[in-house]
């Protein structure tokens, strides 16, 4: 489609409308992801009215937007949707899978005009396909299986044609339309311009001007659409009061006329008795309002339901919606993290403060101990609702995995129901953004080598639709994200074959635990073939990397016949954690209490050496590798004679291991910061904090630390 050669950025009232653009955006995504859900959603053997109804005010608000904005394909393409949207609503339709279908691509293709406009520099989106099939659907015909979607293929134009044009033929009529009178010159040089790109209107030309009419343009329209809608439409660039269609020829300025042809669509009343407010959209009494009273004119069409009948589901679905607007504000990330960081400074500067104090006589200084003590209380009660604004419950994640999941289910001939638990848990908003890709490949990985085809699913005694669960759930100080399926499982057999043919020592005697983990070596794929899902030798490698990247670990339990299971386990945020001060020489270092499983004394006579270099240490007649800290960052002794005597069994990547400190220093919530950007990558080190004293401690990486005694 072409674009609009107008400048959209001010109204006929000369306000720069551009200072609106990114709540525009913003609300018309909210909107768009809404209409997505609740397709997903909808139950096409019998569609409730209060989600058609709901559906149909997000495509109403994003078109009432773009119009005002100028956005003129975004106007189209949302118009045309809410033709079939109001014929479903009004039950003059009934829903099928191709419906659903099309109005999820076109709320595609709305995201991606939606991402040009805010110049993401996308190339323009040909919405011809989209247009022809929902008008074919709307005239209550089948689309054709394949359209051609380019522009220089004439056949959707000319259907479409076909589709508009039966109507015209038995509602063809001319009126004259009045606008004005306008201020802005130039929009009113512009008017038949801007109404032909948002709808085809049969025939629209200018009228001379009428010198009793001061400042009033005239039209001359023929067309089949009813007048509602016209109104509806040119109210998008000029207020309602001033425009008004009159018989062709008509001397006076009469009131707005329903003729007797669209009484079952008219939702308004004449100028002369508004309306209270609707409470949505731009404008007063829209047409297509599920709350206002249909005519008598409309209650007497055996075709159509009436419309209060509908509005009872409608209005109680628009009471709740209204409370997020009135109970939120639009904070920018930047600003939330840069009052983490203050919060974050203040609990160091706390910290101090606490251990300076600790040689003051509380009876002496009562009050300043008394005082202290409220500040960690207060700074500690202020970190937590702090942190909690950047938590976002994982339903956000969550959400977008049932449109991928259908489309995936159908371009792989798969029956597959998406089942979520624990959608109201909160994860850091960091982690979530960056815990989205790997998911959605554990998703992707579920439907297609895991869920059977229907009729092996049949053939094995199990039902024809498989379930890939999506649970979320706090454990400890971390998050737990599973993806389980009920598919075929891992084959012990295949997978120690495909490791053998790609040079990997595995030994019939591997643990069923350490076969599953074979998947994460790099290039590995269980794939027969490769396809545009997968068998390219890229996944489940870089997903455990990712995890692992952001302080997470991976699990997988699988049973051959009965489905997988894979837990990403993650800390709640990565702004702030529980710690274990660690004591080796004069240094001090963070474990994160998470990995933490136990400590105790040890002598040295207990430690094994092992093939001449190893160390093991036995813990209830388990063996676990011994790392000394010592060793690993070349700590520099004063006290020569000193053993370490205290171990640390830490565990990751399901595995542990024991370290070998001098003390325990206690536990603390510590402020994580990022040593990569203040210095530069440290082996076995995932980052780093201030202590009370101003010291810096090294938080240890316990994977790395893990990965270390393997190997």
């Amino acid at each position: 489609m072409a674009d609009t050669s107008t400048d959209n950025s001010t109204s006929s009232a000369g306000i720069d409308l551009s200072q609106f653009y990114q709540v525009f955006f913003e609300e018309a995504g909210e909107n768009l992801e809404n209409m997505e859900q609740l397709l997903l959603e909808l139950d096409i053997e019998s569609a409730d009215d209060e989600e058609l109804n709901a559906i149909f005010r997000c495509a109403h608000s994003i078109k009432g937007g773009a119009a005002t904005f100028g956005f003129s394909d975004v106007a189209e393409l949302t118009h045309q949707m809410e033709t079939l949207l109001d014929k479903l609503r009004r039950h003059e339709l009934t829903p099928t899978a191709p419906m659903v279908d099309v109005l999820l691509q076109s709320g595609d293709a709305l995201k991606a005009m939606l991402g040009r406009h805010q110049g993401s520099g996308a190339d323009a989106v040909d919405t011809t396909e989209l247009l022809f099939n929902i008008r074919a659907m709307v005239s209550g015909e089948a689309p054709p299986v394949a359209v051609a979607a380019s522009p220089a293929a004439p056949a959707p134009a000319v259907a479409a044609a076909a589709v508009t044009a039966a109507p015209a033929a038995s509602g063809q009529r001319t009126v004259e339309l009045r606008v004005g009178p306008l201020d802005n010159p130039a929009l009113a040089e512009n008017l038949v311009e801007l109404f032909k790109e948002i709808v085809d209107l049969g025939t629209i030309e200018a009228l001379p001007d009428d010198a009793s009419l001061a400042g009033v343009r005239r039209f001359k329209v023929c067309t089949a659409t009813a007048e509602s809608e016209l109104l509806d439409l040119f109210t998008f660039h000029v207020a309602r009061e001033q425009v008004s269609f009159v018989a062709m020829g008509e001397a006076s300025k009469p009131a707005l006329a329903q003729p007797a042809a669209d009484a079952g669509y008219g939702f308004f009343d004449a100028p002369e008795a508004p309306k209270a407010p609707e409470g949505y959209g731009f404008f007063d009494n829209a047409p297509g309002s599920p709350d206002k009273p249909a005519p008598a004119a409309a209650a007497e069409a055996p075709q159509l339901k009436p419309v209060a009948a509908a509005a009872k589901p409608a209005a109680k679905a628009e009471k709740p919606a209204a409370g997020p607007e009135t109970s939120t504000i639009r904070v920018s990330v930047e600003k939330v993290d840069q009052l983490i960081n203050l919060v974050g400074e203040l609990v160091i500067t706390q910290a101090m403060l606490a251990q300076n104090s600790r040689g003051l006589d509380p009876v002496v200084y009562q009050q300043l101990v008394s005082g202290l003590t409220d500040l960690d209380r207060n700074t500690r009660d202020l970190q937590e609702a702090v942190m909690s604004i950047r938590m976002i419950p994982m339903s956000t994640v969550f959400s977008r995995f049932p449109r991928m999941l259908r489309d995936l289910a159908n371009k792989l001939g798969k029956k597959v129901e998406l089942v979520t638990q624990g959608e109201a848990t909160e994860l850091d908003k960091g982690l979530v953004e960056k815990i989205t890709d790997p998911l959605t490949h554990l998703v992707r990985n579920s439907c297609d080598h895991g869920v059977e085809m229907p009729a092996d699913r049949i053939a094995k005694g199990k039902p024809e639709v498989g379930t890939i669960t999506l649970a979320a759930s706090h454990q400890g100080g971390s998050i737990v994200i599973e993806v389980r399926d009920d598919g075929r499982g891992l084959n012990r057999d295949k997978l120690i074959k495909k490791a053998r043919e790609k040079g990997i020592d595995a030994p019939d005697t591997m643990t069923d635990a350490e076969v599953w983990n074979l998947i994460f070596a790099p290039g590995f794929s269980t794939a027969d073939e490769v396809t545009d899902v997968s068998g390219r030798g890229v996944g489940m490698d870089v997903v455990k990397k990712n995890i692992t990247s952001l302080g997470g670990t991976v699990e997988i339990d699988s049973a051959e016949g009965y489905g997988m299971r894979v837990a990403v386990r993650l800390p709640l945020t990565l702004a702030i954690m529980d710690g274990m001060s660690v004591g080796v020489g004069e240094e001090v270092y963070i474990l994160p209490l998470s990995s933490v499983v136990e400590s105790f004394q040890v002598n040295q006579d207990v430690i094994k050496t092992v093939g001449g270099s190893g160390r093991v240490v036995e813990v209830r007649e388990e063996y676990m590798p011994v790392i000394e800290l010592e060793k690993v960052f070349q700590v520099p002794r004063f006290d020569w004679e000193h053993n370490s005597g205290i171990m640390v069994v830490v565990e990751a990547e399901g595995g542990r291991v024991a370290l070998l400190v001098d003390e325990l220093l206690g536990q603390q919530q510590v402020v994580v910061k990022n040593l990569e950007s203040n210095y530069r990558k440290v082996n076995d080190v995932s980052g780093a904090t201030i202590m009370g004293d101003g010291r810096v401690a090294l938080i240890l990486d316990v994977g790395s630390l893990v990965r270390r005694s393997r190997h």
